[in-house]
C-alpha cells in the first residue's frame, strides 16, 4: 500500500493491493473523487467525477461536509459558538503522511505491529474565525481496509460546543440505484440481514440506548443491485464504538449517496474549552468487488489480527460448559463440581460459573455491585470450588455484571448517588437494576479494586462480562449542567478505561463480552475482549440466522455458540443433539446445560463432538469463512472454513425442515485451489477424491437427510 500525492492537482491517492481511495482538494474543500477497485495510475487522476469545478457546494462529494453554507444534505459535524451561531466553514490547510498508524488515546482502534502494514494520511482543515482546527485521519491497510477518525481542536479564545461529530462520511457518485445492507433485530433475534433499495431521501439506523444495541449493529453497507456473496460491489462502514451511534445513507437529487457513521448526535453536546481536543471513535471502511463474502473476509482478517489483542488473540479458545441454563440461580458447590466432573470425562476444558455466586443473589433482584462470594451457596468459598474444578482438569471462569448496581445491595445503600440519575426524577429500573455512572473516576476505581480482589485470590481463567440493560436517566451527580450531554459518551470512555486497566493487569484471563447476548457485539468491545456471547437465544434453528448475520462483519473467532438443552428454553423447540452441535461448532464452541443428565448414548455423541471440534478448532477459528447457503433465503444453510494455504477445509450443511421426495442437492464449494485435488470424507467415511475446480463448479453431492433439523459435515484435505 502507498499514498501518492500530486501537489499541483491537490490529489491524494491512497492505494492498497485491492482498492484505491482518492481525495482532491477543490476550492479548499476535500472531495472524494474515487473509492473502488485499485487504480494503477498514481497521481494523475483528474476528472474522476464530472464537472466538479462548476458544481455547487450542495452537490459536491464532500469528505467532511458542513452545515449552513449551501450543502443541505446531512452534515458530518456541527458546532455551536459562544454567540449561539452554528455556522462553520472548514477549509483545507495542509497535510501530513507517516508510515504505520498512531494510537487513539482512550479509545479502541485497529492497530499495526510494524510500520510496513499501513500508511497514514492526515488532512488539516481550519475555520480561522471560530478558531477550530479539524484533523481528518486516514489509514490504509495492505488488504484494503481504511480506517477513519476525526480530531477537533479549539485553537480560539472561546468555548466551542460540539453538537455533531461523525467519524466518517463518504459521498458515492452515481450509486443511487444501489441498495442498503445492514443488521437489525431485538433481544434473542440479533443480527438479522436487512436489505432495501436506496432512493431519494435518507435511511438512518443507530442506537440511543447507551450501547450499540440488539436493534441495530454499527455496520452498514451500500451494495450494487444483485450483489451476492461472490459478485458485486460493496462499500461498507463499521464503527469501533460501543455506545450511542448513528449511521445514515442519503440520496440527493443528483444521485449521490451520502453514507456516514459515528457518534449519535441525539442528546449529544461536548464542551470544548480553548486549547482542548476531542477525538471521535474510529470507523473501518471496506470496499469489495468480490461481493459480500469478499467484504466479510477483509473485516475478519483485520479484526482477528489487528483489532483483537493480547495473549488470547492467536490462541485456540477453550471448549466450555456454562451452568446458567443448567441451574440458573439454584446451585450448590457440589452441583457445580458434578457438572465439572462430567465435563472432564467428555473432554471439556473450562467451567463457567454464571450469575448467582455473590452477595445474596438468589434471584435477579439484588446484590449487583457486591462482588463478594456467597458463603451460603459456597460454604468453603470460591477458591475452594475453583481448585476442585481444576483438579478435574478444567479451567475456572466467572460471570460478572460490573456496570450495574441493584437498589437492594450494600453498594447502593452506601452510595445511592453512584448510579446514572437525574436529580428529582425517578430512577427507572430494568431487570431490578440501575446503571453505575462510569463517567466518575471513583466508581471505576471501586470496580477495578473489587474485581482485582477476586482475580488475585481466585484462579480465574475466564470472565464473562455481562450488561443486561440499556441506559436511562443519563445524568451524573458530579457533572456541571453544561456537561450533562457528555455523559453518555463519557460512560463509554470510562468503560474503556476500566477494561484497559483490567486486561492489562490480568492479561492471562480470557474476557468474553455479553449484553443480554448480542446487545453490544461491536468492534469496540472486541478490542478489549476477543469474543462475545452472540445471543441469549441458544436454539439451533434461530442461531443459523443470528450467526450468519453476525459473520457479515465479525470473525467466527469472536462468536460464542453453545449447545443447550431441549426443549430449548427460549423457543421451546426440540432439535437433535447432532444438529445443535454442528451449529455451535461454527463458533467458539461450548455447552450450556446439565452435563450430568446425559444418557450414555449422548455422552458418546458429545465426546465425538468435542474431539471433532478440537481437531478442527484452529481451522474454524482462524480459517477463511465462505458462506454457501443463506438461512434468510431458504430451508438450507451452509458455510465452510478454508485454511490459509487452501489445503484444508470443513463444510457444514443444515436442513431445517424435511421435504417429501426431495431432489438430490449439489453444493458448490468455495475458496479452494482449482488446481488441487482434495480427499473428501463425511460422517460415514471416505467419499472420494475430487479436483478443487470440480468441487467449486459442479459441486458436492449432499446425502439424503431424513427428518426435521438435520445436518451433515464434510472434511477436505489436499492429496499431496
Amino acid at each position: 500500500m502507498a499514498i501518492y500525492i500530486n501537489e499541483s492537482q491537490h490529489i491524494f491517492h491512497m492505494q492498497s493491493r485491492v482498492t484505491s481511495y482518492v481525495i482532491q482538494i477543490i476550492d479548499g474543500y476535500p472531495l472524494l473523487v474515487y473509492w473502488g477497485q485499485r487504480l494503477s495510475e498514481k497521481g494523475n487522476l483528474e476528472k474522476l467525477v464530472p464537472g466538479l469545478e462548476k458544481t455547487e457546494l450542495g452537490s459536491m462529494p464532500h469528505e467532511y461536509p458542513q452545515y449552513g453554507t449551501g450543502d443541505f444534505r446531512s452534515p458530518a459535524y456541527q458546532v455551536q459558538l459562544e454567540d449561539g451561531s452554528r455556522i462553520t466553514e472548514l477549509r483545507y490547510k495542509g497535510y501530513a503522511t507517516k508510515a504505520g498508524k498512531p494510537a487513539l488515546e482512550g479509545l479502541p482502534y485497529v492497530y499495526t505491529e510494524t510500520d510496513h502494514e499501513a500508511d497514514t494520511l492526515e488532512l488539516e482543515l481550519e475555520d480561522a474565525y471560530a478558531g477550530l482546527t479539524v484533523l481528518l485521519k486516514y489509514c490504509i491497510f495492505r488488504d484494503g481496509a481504511i480506517t477513519r477518525s476525526v480530531q477537533f481542536k479549539n485553537n480560539g479564545q472561546r468555548t466551542i460546543k460540539l453538537l455533531r461529530a461523525l467519524s466518517a462520511n463518504v459521498d458515492l457518485y452515481g450509486k443511487s440505484h444501489y441498495e442498503l445492507l445492514y443488521l437489525a433485530g431485538h433481544w434473542a433475534r440479533e443480527a438479522h440481514l436487512q436489505r432495501r433499495p436506496l432512493g431519494p431521501g435518507g435511511t438512518s439506523l443507530g442506537s440511543r440506548r447507551g450501547m450499540s444495541s440488539h436493534q441495530h449493529n454499527p455496520f452498514a453497507a451500500v451494495v450494487s443491485p444483485g450483489a451476492d456473496e461472490d459478485h458485486g460491489e460493496v462499500f461498507a462502514v463499521n464503527l469501533v464504538y460501543s455506545g450511542n451511534f448513528h449511521a445514515e445513507a442519503e440520496v440527493d437529487a443528483f444521485g449521490v449517496v451520502r453514507l456516514g457513521i459515528g457518534l449519535n448526535p441525539f442528546d449529544f453536546g461536548w464542551m470544548l474549552p480553548p486549547g482542548e481536543s476531542f477525538q471521535t471513535p474510529e470507523a473501518v471502511l471496506v470496499y469489495s468487488n468480490e461481493g459480500i463474502g469478499g467484504m466479510s473476509r477483509i473485516y475478519h482478517r483485520l479484526y482477528r489480527n489487528r483489532l483483537c489483542r493480547g495473549v488470547h488473540r492467536d490462541k485456540e479458545r477453550p471448549i466450555l460448559v456454562n451452568n446458567w441454563e443448567a441451574t440458573y440461580f439454584n446451585f450448590t458447590a457440589e452441583k457445580i463440581e458434578a457438572i465439572a466432573e462430567a465435563g472432564s470425562q467428555l473432554g471439556i476444558e473450562l467451567l463457567v460459573l454464571d450469575d448467582g455466586w455473590f452477595g445474596k443473589r438468589d434471584s435477579d433482584n439484588c446484590s449487583l455491585g457486591d462482588w463478594v462470594e456467597d458463603r451460603r451457596k459456597l460454604p468453603n468459598g470460591l477458591r475452594d470450588l475453583a481448585e476442585r474444578i481444576q483438579r478435574h482438569g478444567l479451567q475456572f471462569g466467572l460471570w460478572f455484571e460490573p456496570e450495574m448496581i441493584s437498589p437492594d445491595s450494600d453498594l447502593y445503600r452506601k452510595h445511592p448517588d453512584w448510579c446514572l440519575h437525574v436529580e428529582g426524577r425517578r430512577r427507572t429500573e430494568a431487570r431490578w437494576q440501575l446503571v453505575l455512572d462510569l463517567s466518575r473516576p471513583e466508581v471505576r476505581d471501586y470496580l477495578y479494586d473489587a474485581l482485582a480482589e477476586v482475580f488475585t485470590n481466585i484462579p480465574v481463567s475466564y470472565v464473562k462480562w455481562d450488561m443486561n440493560r440499556a441506559l436511562t436517566e443519563i445524568g451524573s451527580a458530579t457533572a456541571l449542567p453544561e456537561n450533562q450531554q457528555e455523559i453518555a459518551h463519557r460512560y463509554v470512555l470510562g468503560l474503556y478505561e476500566l477494561l484497559n486497566k483490567l486486561t492489562t493487569a490480568f492479561p492471562e484471563i480470557l474476557f468474553e463480552s455479553c449484553s443480554s447476548g448480542g446487545g453490544r457485539f461491536d468492534p469496540g468491545m472486541l478490542y478489549y475482549m476477543p469474543q462475545t456471547w452472540t445471543s441469549d437465544n441458544t436454539d439451533a434453528v434461530e442461531r443459523l440466522k443470528i450467526q450468519y448475520g453476525t459473520s457479515l462483519a465479525y470473525p467466527v473467532s469472536t462468536i460464542g455458540a453453545h449447545v443447550s438443552a431441549v426443549p430449548n428454553h427460549q423457543v421451546h423447540r426440540d432439535t437433535s443433539l447432532k444438529f445443535r452441535g454442528d451449529v455451535a461448532m461454527s463458533g467458539n464452541f461450548g455447552y450450556e446445560l446439565d452435563l450430568t443428565k446425559f444418557t450414555d448414548a449422548e455422552k458418546i455423541q458429545v465426546k465425538e463432538q468435542v474431539a471433532m471440534y478440537k481437531e478442527h478448532r484452529s481451522l474454524i477459528q482462524q480459517g477463511d469463512l465462505f458462506r454457501l447457503r443463506s438461512p434468510f433465503q431458504g430451508n438450507e444453510t451452509s458455510w465452510m472454513f478454508v485454511s490459509d494455504n487452501r489445503c484444508e477445509a470443513i463444510v457444514f450443511y443444515f436442513r431445517v425442515l424435511a421435504k417429501p421426495n426431495p431432489a438430490s442437492d449439489m453444493l458448490q464449494l468455495k475458496g479452494l485451489d482449482h488446481s488441487y485435488t482434495y480427499e473428501v470424507s463425511g460422517e460415514s467415511g471416505h467419499m472420494g477424491s475430487f479436483g478443487g475446480d470440480r468441487l467449486m463448479q459442479a459441486g458436492l453431492i449432499i446425502p439424503q437427510l431424513t427428518g426435521d433439523y438435520n445436518s451433515v459435515w464434510f472434511r477436505l484435505s489436499v492429496i499431496q
